[in-house]
């Protein structure tokens, strides 16, 4: 049994059967794929895959039982370098984060610029997607942290901590006639086309919800996954835009104004995710600190390896 074979059998899973995509993402040939899955199960004393002729069609019950020991293994194999690298290198390295458009665009520059005077020599790789493919992101592994509004506390193989809380605001351009409106109401709004986020997004459940709560049916004409993108058919006055507060800038959105909307829309938290038993390097951690000083890098690591789950 070998590293290798462990590999093979994880990403035979990630690439849904192909074997083609499986050697391809390992960077070997398919015919060693093959033999190295059947010198595992000929090891093993298992099948571990469902054949038909040559194609293999998902797992094995035994497979099943198998997979969440190989990424343990493979896992510890990886937070074993980490430690390696931790001591050997302290202050190089390189820290993977998962985040929204909005977090990476809004609320997360003056972070990255505290932790990069910090730690020059780390390479700092920001990965924008949706809440669920941060989930997935982290649970395999290709990157160190997660940061969302959805998703990241739900699920119990992530660790996750506030990062900060946010509301939903409301745009219009400058000569709209709600720009003249107070106190404003949802049911005003509603009587205009709206253009907000895409549902699963930046908290675009509460905004449903807010609407909902009020018997209000609002016409939303379009939605996209980024406030500049809301901003831009705004301004061009194809609706009234709902967004994350602090996507709204003055300055840059001249040609908009932020309507005053306390409490019309339910408080969102943005969260911090980690994937439990993923080693963290000290870099990682201070990350984390500079988004939440509330926390200590003891509770950051103890969330992650409980000292209760050690041998």
């Amino acid at each position: 049994m070998n590293l290798q074979q462990l590999r093979i059998v994880r990403e035979t899973v990630r690439r849904n059967f192909n074997l083609t995509e499986v050697a391809n993402a390992l960077y070997t040939a398919q015919s060693g794929v093959s033999k190295h899955i059947k010198d595992l199960e000929d090891e093993l004393g298992m099948e571990l895959f469902v054949r038909r002729g040559k194609r293999l069609l998902g797992l094995t019950e035994p497979g099943k039982e198998l997979l969440p020991i190989v990424e343990r293994i493979l896992i510890d194999t990886q937070n074993m370098k980490h430690l390696g690298e931790q001591f050997a290198q302290q202050d190089t390295g390189h820290l993977a984060i998962a985040t929204t458009h909005t977090q990476a665009r809004y609320a997360l520059p003056a972070v990255v610029t505290r932790f990069k005077q910090a730690f020059p020599k780390v390479y700092l790789e920001l990965h924008e997607c949706g809440p669920g493919e941060i989930v997935s992101l982290l649970r395999d592994g290709r990157v160190d942290i997660g940061i969302a509004t959805e998703a990241l506390g739900s699920e119990e193989d992530l660790v996750s901590f506030p990062y900060y809380r946010w509301r939903h605001a409301v745009i219009v351009p400058i000569t709209h006639p709600l720009a003249g409106v107070a106190p404003l109401t949802l049911s005003a709004i509603a009587d205009y086309p709206i253009i907000t986020y895409y549902p699963g997004h930046t908290g675009r459940a509460r905004i449903d919800a807010a609407f909902a709560r009020a018997g209000l049916a609002p016409d939303v004409v379009m939605s996209a996954l980024d406030a500049d993108v809301i901003k831009a058919y705004v301004e061009l006055g194809l609706g009234v835009g709902i967004i994350a507060a602090m996507a709204f800038d003055p300055a840059r959105d001249a040609g908009l104004c932020l309507l005053d909307t306390p409490d019309m829309f339910d408080v969102n938290t943005a969260r911090l995710g980690l994937r439990r038993g993923h080693y963290l390097r000290d870099y990682a951690v201070r990350f984390i600190l500079e988004c939440a000083p509330a926390l200590t890098a003891e509770q950051v690591k103890e969330a992650v390896f409980p000292k209760a789950a050690l041998p």
